[in-house]
């Protein structure tokens, strides 16, 4: 199948789900009506476009067409010829839109996100690093309307994340954060440095899509489920009632603890739902792995103790060292401004996918 036969087969779909999603039948079913809603809105970009690109060929007919019946006429000729050339360019530009939005999805891209920071080497630095993450990140998702949840933190002394579990949830996340799993790297000078000396120090990021528990069940037999009483800082007990939750699945020997909500249900609603995303994922890496073995992948699915960026304070400068790109704007991005890498980043992946796919 062409190019074209794919475009109108999705257009022809489209067209079919307009009609099913006002069948009063199919309305009458939530299930079905929510699940034909988001085809329908997964392929709404394409259609667009390709109706778009029918009336830029269009176009171009009628440009061919008028230069042939211009022939004397000077200023309509010249004219035709214009419109010709700026429609040509036209066409070029929407096929190359075309062939990214026909690439194959990733079936997590519209999915919620688990999202983990933790403070690797460089001590309480580090610790303070992965703090920074978390704002940048927390900025950003406001930034996108999306909502950001911490599940389960733990702190060092000063006020440093040993390690944060977060969710995100909103439209698209993970398509847009996928690419941030890995080690992060920071350069400068610690406020307990006394000597004005630049430290270098990482803190690790994974992102994790949420797994509804009809993708990934998890039998119960492979769980081992601890309840235990929550305890502050310093260790004093905070609850007369046993509400924390140690959950840990027995054949890959993931663990959760979740002790933030007041509740042992909501606490072991949390638990399930960050241990479904780890070992779900532990068996897709292990997938990967496999897959990369005889392939080279692509970014966002390679080794998660890669070092993918370095955030350089003494010169402002943040370097995405997969792509290549560097930008003076460490404040920014610090703050949340994180547009302008998360849209480098998409862009060469599906430039690398488009490049892999005409190989073929």
């Amino acid at each position: 199948m062409n190019i074209y036969d794919q475009l109108q087969a999705v257009e022809d779909r489209y067209e079919e789900l307009g009609e099913l999603l006002s069948d009063p039948e199919v309305v009458s079913d939530t299930k079905r009506f929510m699940s034909l809603s988001k085809e329908e809105a997964s392929i709404r970009d394409t259609v667009t476009t390709y109706r778009e690109y029918k009336q830029v060929l269009q176009n171009i007919s009628d440009a061919e067409d008028m230069l042939k019946e211009t022939s004397g006429d000077a200023e309509l000729e010249e004219m035709a010829k214009e419109e010709l050339k700026d429609s040509k360019q036209t066409k070029d530009d929407y096929e190359e839109r075309l062939k990214i939005l026909l690439l194959p999805k990733d079936p997590n891209d519209d999915k919620n996100i688990i999202l983990e920071i933790r403070g690797a080497a460089g001590g309480d630095e580090a610790a303070l690093f992965a703090g920074d993450l978390l704002t940048m990140y927390q900025k950003f998702a406001e930034s996108q309307g999306w909502k950001f949840e911490i599940m389960e933190a733990s702190y060092n002394g000063v006020g440093g994340i040993k390690e944060v579990v977060a969710m995100v949830s909103g439209q698209s996340v993970y398509s847009k954060l996928k690419y941030e799993s890995g080690a992060h790297r920071v350069q400068r000078v610690p406020v307990t440095e006394s000597q004005g000396r630049v430290h270098t120090s990482t803190a690790t990021v994974l992102v994790m899509p949420e797994v509804e528990e009809v993708e990934y069940d998890i039998d119960p037999k492979d769980l081992r489920v601890d309840i235990y009483h929550a305890s502050g800082a310093g260790g004093q007990n905070v609850n007369k009632v046993a509400t924390a939750v140690r959950m840990v699945h027995i054949p890959t020997g993931i663990k959760v603890e979740m002790q933030e909500e007041r509740t042992q249900q909501k606490n072991r609603d949390k638990a399930i739902k960050i241990i479904r995303a780890r070992v779900a994922d532990h068996f897709a890496q292990i997938a990967q792995d496999e897959q990369d073995a005889e392939r080279k992948s692509t970014i966002g699915t390679g080794d998660r103790s890669e070092r993918i960026r370095t955030y350089n304070f003494p010169q402002n400068r943040v370097t995405d060292h997969r792509i290549g790109l560097t930008l003076q704007k460490l404040d920014t991005i610090l703050s949340g401004k994180m547009d302008e890498v998360v849209d480098a980043l998409v862009l060469y992946d599906q430039t690398q996918k488009l490049e892999e796919l005409n190989k073929q």
